[in-house]
């Protein structure tokens, strides 16, 4: 199977059971053996498709007779796949990407006459791609920035609401692929040494501007070529590398982590505290926990114990923590960059978080000694996850108040959400707590 097949076969697969985009990727790769050009351009491919689908399916729509949910889910997949190429990889030649997707028909079995009308539609958009009508800016905003962008109009409608006319911006910046960021592991080398090796790896690489730690790769790197240097960094966004610096554990605290896996933070805090006190790394996820031992023992960190536990259940006998990280489980708007299947989560499937996240953070706060400080973080830019969770905790707890914190040269109140298009980072969320 082609790369062009497998990516219609996975999307297929995706839509069909709702799984995760990054798991049906990786079980694709192994499943047909690609590695070089031809896993970059599946992934491209796959991943592609599933962030502009919404630009897609208005396009098509614009060049076809046919309305979208009349179309046989197959040819539609393929009309996407072919019109990705066209549209967004200068480098396939339209011949290919019109003559291959018309193959893809007879590969899949689709209705008859499904080959001349993919043929008739991509033909199409090659004679009329810059003469077809996107919404009016002025006239629809929301429906403008929801086309250009590919992103649910309640999305959009959202985040014009809390954050005003630069949600373009943001939306620019979360529709371009964003460079690797490592958290370089202190226990062995600095930052610096980390960017030497990796230069005479021909990789090249730079500090992260605000987190001391951090190193951000300047192109696209393949993992394997990283796998030398793997005992030298954790991936890790420089936006959650900010939350461990907010935290300031020390050499000697004891941190609880309490929604820890994949283990980042728990890592992070292991490696801020030179690998001196004790880390208690829970989640919800038996599966999960291995990847943070994995992690640990990689880096050469020994004081993190890992355990299963509800972070919403009150657990006996917990030691008295200095520090607790709090990083809730989110509708994970600020990642949509990394992860593009996040963008069509309905606003139905995120309602109930904020009461999860309030529950979570009421919870572990009860094994906080006097004196010790919470970060509360999320990975999404909305207010009802983010601030008005914090308030309404600290409404309730008047031991508590905010601690603030700087990152680099911005200077926060104890709260600060953190942008693409403005810090470089992932659309992120931190709040520092101190227990007074």
């Amino acid at each position: 199977m082609n790369e062009r097949e497998a990516a219609v076969s996975t999307l297929l697969k995706t839509a069909q059971s709702r799984g995760y985009s990054n798991i049906e990727l990786d079980a694709a790769i192994k499943k047909f053996g690609f590695s070089g050009v031809e896993r970059a351009f599946f992934t491209a491919l796959f991943y592609g498709v599933i962030e502009r689908k919404i630009t897609l399916d208005y396009i098509i729509s614009a060049l076809s007779s046919r309305d979208i949910s009349d179309i046989d889910i197959k040819v539609l997949t393929i009309l996407e796949t072919g019109l990705y190429q066209l549209k967004y990889m200068d480098k396939v030649p339209e011949s290919a990407a019109v003559n291959e997707s018309v193959k893809l028909c007879t590969r899949f079995y689709a209705p008859k006459n499904s080959g001349a009308f993919v043929n008739a539609v991509l033909r199409e958009y090659i004679r009329k791609k810059d003469d077809i009508p996107f919404p009016d800016r002025k006239k629809d905003f929301v429906k403008y920035l929801s086309v250009s962008y590919s992103v649910p109009e309640w999305i959009c409608r959202m985040w014009l609401g809390d954050y005003g006319i630069g949600s373009e911006k943001l939306l620019s910046a979360l529709s371009r692929a964003p460079r690797m960021t490592l958290r370089v592991n202190t226990l062995k080398t600095t930052p610096d040494e980390l960017i030497s090796k990796l230069a005479d790896s021909g990789i090249e690489a730079r500090r992260t501007k605000y987190a001391p730690c951090g190193v951000k790769l300047r192109g696209s790197v393949p993992t394997e070529k990283l796998e030398a240097f793997s005992e030298l960094f954790i991936v890790q966004d420089e936006a959650s590398q900010l939350a461990v610096e907010a935290l300031g554990a020390k050499a000697g605290d004891t941190v609880i982590d309490c929604c820890a896996c994949p283990g980042g933070k728990s890592v992070g805090a292991a490696l801020q505290m030179k690998n001196e006190g004790a880390i208690y790394s829970f989640d919800l996820h038996k599966n999960k926990i291995g990847l943070i031992d994995g992690a640990a023992e990689k880096l050469g960190i020994s004081i993190i114990k890992t355990d299963v536990q509800d972070a919403t259940k009150r657990r006996e006998n917990m030691p008295r923590a200095d520090k607790i990280i709090c990083d809730v489980p989110c509708s994970g708007l600020g990642v949509m960059a990394k992860k593009p299947d996040i963008r069509y989560k309905s606003p139905d499937d995120i309602k109930s978080l904020p009461a999860l996240q309030l529950e979570i953070l009421r919870t572990n706060a009860a094994y906080l000694g006097s004196g010790g400080d919470i970060v509360y973080s999320t990975c999404t830019l909305n207010k009802r996850e983010n601030a008005d969770v914090v308030n309404a905790f600290l409404a309730e707890r008047s031991d508590f108040s905010l601690s603030p914190f700087d990152i680099g040269d911005i200077k926060t109140d104890g709260m600060c959400e953190l942008f693409p298009h403005i810090h470089g980072t992932d659309g992120f969320f931190i709040a520092k707590l101190h227990r007074k």
